[in-house]
């Protein structure tokens, strides 16, 4: 096969008529043609890249996000299965693995670094070294995923130095999670062997680390997004900079993936060519990826887009293959099998009871929730008890936040948290990074309970509850996603998180706000099933 349009080469920053011959799967022959100026040719150029990204936050299986991301140009993912991995551990990851060779799609998957993320909660399984150095022997894995545990890193701890040593024995890189860690910290943290970050938020942090080696990822997720707090590192900082989503809602994927953010780039007068340097090279070269870069004998990985401005995909191929074109996916659709890890029985208004002495008339910590951000603030904030016991405060929009243990019968969790604005009702989910119990934030106990028993009920998913009625959207592989129709599914996600906005919730992303609440990696304070957290001190709080 042919095609002749503007070839964009990125390294050697030109563009010219060319008409790229491809056979087997391989690009054949690469050559200049002459045409009119006037000519109205699109543009050719290798595919897009996600260097960092959770597939089951789609909440879609790797087969079906595969399907919605070729339609944006993406040929190929970083994949970290940290999230099944917590709940069905190496099964998970051999899931995640097999659906994804299912479709013409380059996953390139890691071994989960932290499994359990702390253990200050508790997780469907533990991946321990020796799990790891098997892990990596595989050619499918291609690097040690984000280590979470960076205090682990400082301190020596021998469990976390063996996990970068297997991974730099094996030739693969480490990568690397690290919020608000500077300084001589910072240059510990990336002489240990840490290779990437993508929690940076502001440039200063993001310097500190490009300073000491380390390449920055700009994230734009769907809920934490620094895009616009780093995107201008790319001006003097292309050959250390890529783009990631980390975590990307099914609606999300269905409007835009890295196209987006090259649109967004070139808007802000960034050089094209830097641009495409970090959204099409940079994750291939870091990771070795087996994607191709449009040079003869490479695989035939590239698309067609209308302008170089709005990125406007035309088409996408892989391995030469057809897989999108003008805005169709052509990869069918086929439901998955399950896998999953659910042991916890149903719930009564009474577990999540906060219960005080009638006296009681102390600070407690709440939980402050920012929208567009993983990081929360920690209040202190003075509620009054009712009968001896602490209920949310509307006023203030301080509402009740509870975790469930998912993996057994164990005590409730209860907190309060400030920011989610609803004013009645409840919603809840089993996508809770990164153990994945179940977390919930509503105004009473009798709606709280509903929207968790339906998740029980349904082994996974998220759900919301109001004085009109309930609604579940069901997540029965892992209790992280569905095995439908990722279309089906996005338009599903659209409904129910119109339902929970229309309970008062002012977040943009309220189910994915939520989802971030017991993850105690990021500071300042989230709640696990054993308790309130502080990220800063990294330690469980009274």
């Amino acid at each position: 096969m042919q095609i002749t349009a503007r070839l964009v080469d990125i390294k050697n920053k030109s563009i010219y008529p060319a008409r790229i011959s491809f056979a087997d799967g391989r690009i054949m022959s690469v050559e200049k043609v002459t045409v009119s100026e006037e000519a109205a040719l699109p543009y050719i150029m290798p595919g897009f890249v996600d260097a960092h990204v959770h597939v089951e936050s789609s909440m879609l299986v790797p087969a079906e996000f595969a399907r919605l991301a070729v339609v944006h140009g993406t040929v190929g993912t970083v994949n970290d299965p940290h999230e099944i991995a917590n709940v069905c551990g190496l099964a998970g990851v051999e899931y995640m693995i097999e659906n994804g060779k299912t479709v013409p799609f380059k996953f390139n998957f890691g071994a989960p670094s932290c499994v359990p993320a702390t253990t200050f909660e508790t997780a469907g399984a533990v991946l321990d070294a020796a799990d790891i150095a098997e892990l990596l022997k595989r050619d499918e894995i291609k690097y040690l995923t984000e280590m979470m545990n960076f205090p682990g890193v400082l301190n020596s701890d021998p469990e976390v130095l063996a996990k970068i040593k297997y991974a730099q024995n094996a030739g693969k890189p480490v990568d690397g999670h690290a919020p608000g860690l500077r300084g001589e910290q910072a240059k510990q943290y990336i002489e240990a062997g840490i290779t990437t970050d993508h929690e940076c938020f502001t440039a200063d942090e993001a310097l500190d680390k490009l300073k000491h080696g380390m390449k920055i990822l700009i994230r734009e997720g769907s809920a934490a997004k620094n895009f616009d707090a780093l995107v201008d590192l790319l001006h003097d900082h292309p050959d250390h900079i890529m783009f990631c989503s980390d975590d990307k809602h099914p609606d999300s994927l269905v409007a835009s993936h890295i196209n987006e953010l090259c649109s967004r780039a070139v808007h802000k007068d960034i050089d094209v060519f830097k641009v495409l340097q970090a959204a099409c090279i940079n994750p291939v070269e870091h990771y070795k990826l087996d994607i191709g870069l449009l040079n003869v004998g490479d695989p035939a990985d590239f698309i067609v887009v209308k302008d170089l401005r709005n990125f406007e995909v035309l088409q996408t191929y892989i391995d030469g293959i057809l897989v999108a074109e003008n805005g169709i996916s052509n990869i069918k659709s086929s439901t998955a099998g399950l896998v999953n890890n659910f042991q916890v029985t149903e719930k009564t208004p009474q577990d999540f009871a906060f219960t005080v002495s009638n006296s009681f008339d102390e600070l407690i910590p709440v939980i402050e929730a920012i929208d567009g951000q993983l990081i929360t603030n920690k209040l202190m904030v003075k509620l009054l008890p009712e009968n001896g016991v602490l209920k949310s405060d509307l006023k203030d929009d301080i509402l009740k936040i509870a975790v469930v243990n998912r993996y057994r019968d164990a005590p409730v969790v209860k907190s309060f948290i400030k920011n989610f604005g609803l004013t009645e009702g409840a919603i809840a989910s089993s996508v809770a990074h990164d153990s994945h119990n179940i977390v919930v934030v509503g105004v009473d106990d009798e709606s709280i309970c509903k929207a968790v028993n339906l998740i029980i009920k349904a082994q996974g998913g998220v759900s919301c509850v109001s004085d009109n009625g309930e609604s579940i959207l069901a997540l029965p592989v892992a209790g992280l996603m569905s095995n439908e129709d990722g279309y089906k599914v996005a338009k599903a996600y659209t409904a129910i998180d119109k339902k929970a906005k229309l309970l008062g919730s002012t977040l943009s992303a309220p189910f994915m706000t939520l989802s971030f609440m017991a993850l105690l990696v990021i500071p300042h304070l989230k709640l696990s099933d054993k308790g309130l957290f502080d990220g800063a001190e990294f330690k469980l709080i009274n």
